[in-house]
């Protein structure tokens, strides 16, 4: 039987609730309804009311810290794609790609993942994600620049790429010539 776990985040974007099966991350959930709405939609979609632990999910918790300060460009974490199929997971395997800083169209990601003509799907798997941040989906633009919707939360996408765009252009600076 999987242990099904969660912990909690206050992230500067929100409070995120992190879910494990095992030792695999399910599910990273940017919580901007509440942690408990967020929780019991888990619940609902595992079948089983997550256990408090913050064992399982202390890792991820540094990492992000770690990123939030500008000093991680990719997560180290086992996920568990249960809630992931077809297009979609080749979709979110694809923007894992894209460098820390940068950014790619739709489009471009859909050729990465072997369909050319699948940007809108690819702007579906985006929002569906189910490892938002872990599965770097916000650097996932339009064709003309834009940033799009982001599920809803435009500024939280336009922070993590400003967060990213920061820590790439304070490195730089601080690289002799």
């Amino acid at each position: 039987m999987n242990r099904v776990t969660s912990t909690e985040y206050d992230g500067p974007i929100g409070p995120v609730l992190l879910t494990f099966v095992d030792d695999a991350l399910v599910r990273l959930d940017v919580a901007h309804g509440g942690i408990e709405r967020a929780r019991a939609d888990i619940s609902q979609r595992l079948g089983v009311v997550p256990d408090p632990d913050p064992g399982p999910g202390a890792d991820l918790v540094a990492q992000l810290d770690e990123y939030f300060d500008g000093r991680r460009r990719e997560f180290d974490v086992d996920l568990d794609w249960r809630f992931v199929r077809g297009f979609t997971r080749a979709a979110l395997e694809a923007t894992r790609e894209i460098p820390y800083g940068e950014v790619a169209a739709y489009g471009e990601v859909a050729m990465m993942a072997g369909v050319a003509r699948a940007a809108r799907a690819v702007g579906t798997a985006c929002a569906a994600s189910p490892f938002s941040i872990v599965v770097p989906v916000h650097r996932v633009v339009r064709s003309d620049g834009s940033i799009g919707e982001y599920g809803g939360h435009p500024e939280v996408k336009q922070y993590l790429l400003s967060l990213e765009s920061a820590a790439v252009a304070s490195e730089s600076l601080s690289e002799p010539v």
